[in-house]
């Protein structure tokens, strides 16, 4: 982005400054429907920045803006993970309590007790915070792999009762296993973790068998059932005949006859179905919940000591505040989810006359999801210059001369025909100017015409109660860009691969009425490293609405990145899957973390976590940043010494080099 662009920038900034000043904190609250989607968490103060309340609605906030200033006075750059670990406390508090009121409104004779999915957020602080918030619930763990089983071991404390019917944190053990992976989880029981094996696949049940057998340890089993319920959401093909995991059926069935054949039925404890992450519609999990539950108690009429009722994840986040089924929303809310899987379970088990179980589920994404905010900021912008040329000449070619009688003629009755003239006039013109018939400066003409027309026509269209469909995308087609110090890859990565929304608005200046409307892109050289959709009420809109990129008026031709006023954008509810699916595309690696907890007086860093260096990136690909260096000294002793460089710039060229092995993989202001 040149110094021209940021200039055009600062002149619309004056024009809008007047409109802007009476705009509200409510206006923006309902633009970007932080209510919806941030309650209790998040909020607008009368100064127009972002509130966060790690505590909810039991007092307690800090200001975004200024902890991130804060943040970055401790020369911590951008782009910032920010975790409030007390919103975790909080979710584990409100999921349990919504439990806790089901189960005493249906008058439920089990309990709950839930376990964290390890596969949707793996930090160790994250990780570790959970366990620690989880002991007053007995809250455990779920390891979809072996590597999160080695987590789940090693960081939640064993028990050493030896009373199988005591209340004991749980250990799920699920996903694809191997001896050394069901060996360990065998012989965890010897430690006193309550470690449940899971059979996803009928022929584990063997291997478990066999091993079980050679170590004496009698072993805790679950079966995880293929339900026929249509599942939802991004998990959908987790269900039916050919879902990646579970058993049918009659595999159950043989697994019972099975276990009853070698005397170990009574080893059958818990009972395991998955319909799906991010469920929008209630209506799934009432359905999912019906079946599973009749294949709990006819599990338990088979003779199988059943103990455990495992309702998987699928437990939604409303991420555009929405509150419906839209698949980035949900029909529902935490005490609807609890008190429908209560009731279907006793339901079913007091018509059977089967002991209700204990209840867990594996809800990672509405534990998780809210307790991090991604901060990043706006490195520059690109506009498309609309204003029509001040004068045509009489030798300017016919084309141009009809694109601006078309423009001078559009009003709101004959917009759309407008439209359609200006789109064939402007090929029109193109197609001449292929073949020589026009010139360069009369092509630059048309372009500005037309871009023109596009202005004034969607100017017309933001006040119409209907918009013709081919006129639609004009919106989307006039977006400004706004570049960001960010790559999608890395932190949004379900953004990019899986359409996922997220909320995204800025962090201050909602005082003032955001007059631009942009796309993101961010500073991978790849097409797809943007954002072009963002959350809406039941839809999804094409652009963001942003304030004007600000430039100060003293250093308006020669700006410094230091001098240019910060904006800040804040990426919502990133805790769930962002952090670990990330890549390195364009070897931009893992950003700065922040750990924030309240205190009676304020807030208190507990930990950052420095994001990669490039001598750490390189590292991930092989390279070797001594042999790097190495490398651009020979080549700068060789420049020397055939004089194509000063030794004053080689050695300029090594230091800056080194330096930059050494330095955050994002763009770090000079001030920093």
């Amino acid at each position: 982005m040149g110094l021209e662009s940021l200039l055009d920038e600062k002149k619309e900034g004056k024009k809008l400054k007047k409109l802007a000043a009476n705009w509200s904190i409510e206006e923006s609250e309902n633009l970007y429907r932080i209510s919806g989607w941030g309650d209790p968490y998040f909020a607008i103060n009368a100064a127009g920045h972002i509130t966060v309340s790690p505590h909810g609605d039991r007092g307690g906030s800090l200001d975004l803006l200024e902890l991130v200033e804060s943040l970055r006075k401790r020369k911590l750059g951008m782009p910032l993970l920010i975790r409030f670990s007390d919103i975790l406390a909080d979710r584990l508090e409100r999921l349990n309590s919504c439990f806790a009121k089901a189960i005493a409104r249906y008058k439920y004779p089990g309990t709950y007790q839930g376990v964290y999915p390890i596969k949707c957020n793996q930090q160790r602080h994250l990780v570790e915070a959970l366990v620690n918030y989880g002991k007053p619930y007995q809250f455990g763990l779920e390891a979809g792999s072996k590597p999160e089983l080695m987590i789940a071991l090693a960081t939640l404390p064993p028990q050493l009762d030896r009373n199988e019917k005591a209340s004991r944190s749980l250990i799920i053990c699920n996903g694809y296993k191997d001896r050394e992976y069901l060996e360990t989880a065998l012989l965890a029981k010897r430690l006193g973790h309550r470690a449940i094996i899971v059979i996803d696949q009928p022929r584990e049940l063997d291997w478990i068998l066999h091993i079980s057998q050679q170590l004496g340890i009698k072993p805790l089993l679950g079966i995880r059932a293929k339900l026929s319920t249509k599942g939802e959401g991004q998990d959908r093909t987790a269900v039916g005949d050919r879902a990646k995991f579970g058993l049918t059926v009659p595999e159950i069935l043989a697994v019972v006859n099975r276990l009853e054949a070698v005397d170990r039925l009574d080893c059958l404890k818990l009972l395991h179905f998955h319909v799906g992450s991010q469920i929008s519609n209630i209506t799934v999990i009432k359905e999912a919940m019906r079946e599973a539950s009749q294949i709990y108690v006819q599990l338990a009429k088979l003779g199988a000591k059943m103990r455990y009722l495992n309702v998987g994840g699928g437990l939604a986040v409303d991420y555009d505040g929405s509150n419906t089924n839209f698949p980035a929303s949900k029909n529902y809310n935490m005490q609807n989810y609890a008190n429908d899987i209560v009731a279907a379970i006793q339901e079913a088990c007091e018509q059977a006359n089967v002991n209700a179980p204990t209840l867990i589920s594996e809800s990672g994404r509405a534990i998780a999801a809210h307790q991090s905010v991604l901060v990043f900021d706006v490195l520059g912008t690109n506009h498309i210059r609309h204003t029509p040329p001040e004068a045509l000449g009489k030798k300017d070619h016919t084309i141009v001369q009809n694109l601006w009688e078309a423009y001078q003629g559009i009003n709101p009755s004959n917009y759309q025909e407008a439209y359609h003239d200006a789109v064939q006039l402007k090929e029109e013109a193109i197609s001449l100017f292929n073949f020589g018939y026009l010139s360069l400066t009369e092509r630059a003409k048309v372009e500005q015409l037309y871009w023109a027309c596009c202005r004034k026509i969607l100017n017309i269209t933001r006040n119409q109660d209907f918009v013709p469909e081919d006129v639609q995308d004009l919106e989307k087609l006039m977006a400004s860009i706004y570049y960001v110090n960010l790559s999608v890859f890395q932190s949004a990565p379900e953004s990019w691969s899986l359409n996922q929304l997220f909320p995204i608005m800025p962090i201050h200046r909602l005082n003032e009425e955001p007059r631009q409307r942009a796309i993101l892109a961010d500073l991978t050289c790849d097409s797809d490293g943007k954002i072009d959709r963002f959350i809406d009420l039941r839809d999804v809109k094409s652009c963001l609405e942003l304030h004007d990129f600000r430039i100060p008026e003293t250093h308006a031709k020669t700006p410094k990145t230091e001098e240019i006023e910060p904006y800040y954008l804040g990426m919502f509810l990133v805790g769930a899957y962002q952090e670990i699916m990330g890549n390195l595309h364009n070897l931009f690696g893992d950003i700065n973390v922040v750990h924030i907890a309240m205190t009676p007086h304020g807030y208190q860093i507990e930990s950052v976590v420095k994001g990669d260096t490039m001598n750490e990136v390189l590292s991930y690909v092989q390279y070797d940043a001594e042999d790097l260096l190495e490398r651009m000294r020979r080549y700068s002793e060789k420049a020397l010494a055939d004089d194509h460089i000063t030794l004053e710039e080689s050695q300029r060229l090594l230091q800056d080099y080194e330096q930059s092995l050494r330095r955050y993989t994002y763009l770090v202001d000079d001030g920093l």
